[in-house]
């Protein structure tokens, strides 16, 4: 057996060394998740025949050679295996994609074995992963407790041991989101730093990134160098990085300008007691590496305009989801065959006129401008992932009463996250944090558009000054 909290650079280096076969890594992975997976439920789809297969035969001489590797059941599809995106629908009628997504091609080419699809709240809509279709995702740290979403399924399976990186997305929050919530390193990358082609040029409006949850940052950036860059004929292109994102793990930042708040965006007060003393504690720590760390109002953050335009924008893209997935089983979607919140939303698109959709994506790009440029006094900026510690299960799913309350408690709980998918800056967060109930929380770190790299460097600093790669949830597969 390996060891169970290796990571993806790990396994990789010692494929290459002839310490272990791929078949051997897919194995032991496939032994883990039959293990834990009954009590996290993180894993939907399973087909492990076919990558135990895959994995003794020719496997891509990529840089992650034989890594196990699991896939989000959400916009990264896989050919010929199930697609179900968080829907019951699709659930019934037991859909698989058609094709593979160039993401996915390049997941492969880079020598990673998908193993299975992780659970996703329905359309990928929600804080939560707790889906009618597949049930809810539990937290590793405490069974009752929420992943987070939408990449709950994939953050489970990567803190609980069952796999060292997978597969996320995130539209409003939905990779930083989970990994604050779970122990993980998680970071949404640039816009367009990674391709979502063939499928789209962009989708859910500006606001999707694809990339992925780790335990190491190393990890993270490693893969990103594995993925990155355009897809034919997509609509932005952004300039490569001058080096490799690997050559920036453990490089020297300097010393940065670091501005930290903790107030959230959405003019409720302060974040959780917990989340403040850990915000508190990392920009301490950036203090003592010789950052100039200020405690900063980031007065862009709470431009009125970032509230007035996401409901109804967000009311437009779930109604389009419904639409294009209508065409997809050739039938209409009744709203009575989705979710409370989503049916919401899709009643709420009804007022949502086209003109109107297209101002709101204007006042996202004003937003966008002006947070851009509180940059120009600052390289780095610290802020809560989530404004408080893992929540119980059950807070918001579908058999919660009042649908709208728990849009504005998402919506509460993504003030941290969601700017930057408006932004389209990359943003990571790392697992600094813990509460007083020795749960996970995550401190957000934002960087100027196209500066992943400064990221990689602050991240890996703060990863030696402040380990958690042996800081373990009591639900493993270990």
């Amino acid at each position: 057996m390996t060891d169970t909290w290796s990571d993806a650079s790990a396994l990789a280096a010692a494929v290459r060394a002839g310490e272990v076969s791929p078949r051997e890594l897919v194995d032991d992975a496939i032994a883990r998740i039959e293990k834990v997976n009954p009590r996290v439920n993180a894993v939907i789809h399973e087909h492990f025949d076919e990558s135990s297969e895959a994995a003794a035969g020719a496997v891509p001489d990529g840089p992650f050679r034989g890594v196990p590797f699991l896939m989000k059941d959400a916009v990264c599809h896989e050919a010929g295996r199930p697609y179900h995106f968080g829907m019951h629908v699709l659930k019934e009628l037991k859909y698989r994609a058609e094709t593979d997504t160039w993401l996915v091609e390049r997941y492969r080419a880079a020598g990673l074995i998908s193993l299975g699809r992780t659970n996703t709240p329905e359309m990928a809509s929600t804080v939560t992963t707790e889906p009618v279709a597949y049930g809810a995702t539990h937290n590793p740290w405490d069974l009752a407790r929420s992943t987070g979403g939408s990449s709950g399924g994939a953050a489970a399976a990567v803190a609980s041991g069952m796999v060292p990186a997978a597969h996320g997305n995130d539209m409003g929050g939905s990779i930083r989101f989970p990994a604050s919530w779970c122990g993980l390193v998680g970071l949404k990358p640039t816009r367009a730093r990674t391709t979502l082609g063939p499928d789209f040029g962009e989708l859910w409006g500006p606001t999707t990134h694809e990339h992925v949850l780790t335990r190491s940052v190393r990890d993270s950036a490693g893969i990103l160098d594995a993925v990155r860059g355009p897809g034919v004929g997509d609509p932005y292109v952004i300039a490569p990085p001058e080096r490799p994102y690997t050559d920036e793990v453990g490089a020297d930042p300097g010393r940065l300008r670091i501005g930290f708040r903790t107030l959230r965006c959405d003019g409720t007060g302060d974040s959780e007691p917990d989340v403040v003393a850990a915000v508190q504690d990392a920009a301490r720590v950036c203090e003592s590496l010789g950052h100039q760390v200020t405690a900063d109002a980031v007065a862009p953050l709470d431009d009125p305009r970032f509230g007035e335009t996401v409901a109804g924008v967000w009311a437009g893209i779930i109604a389009r989801e419904v639409d294009r997935w209508s065409r997809v089983i050739g039938r209409p979607i009744d709203v009575a065959e989705l979710e409370p919140l989503n049916r919401t939303f899709v009643e709420m698109s009804a007022g949502v006129s086209a003109s109107a959709y297209l101002g709101g994506i204007e006042a996202m790009q004003a937003y966008a401008r002006g947070v851009a440029g509180w940059f120009a006094d600052f390289d780095v900026m610290m802020l809560p992932t989530v404004p408080e510690p893992p929540m119980m299960l059950g807070r918001i799913n579908a058999h919660a009463p009042d649908p709208f309350a728990q849009l504005l408690d998402s919506g509460r709980l993504t003030t941290f996250t969601m700017p930057f998918n408006l932004t389209g800056q990359p943003a990571m967060s790392v697992p600094l944090g813990t509460s007083r109930a020795g749960l996970p929380i995550g401190v957000q770190l934002v960087a100027p558009f196209g500066r992943e790299d400064i990221l990689f460097r602050l991240a890996s600093q703060l990863e030696v000054a402040v380990p958690w790669a042996d800081r373990h949830p009591p639900s493993t597969a270990a």
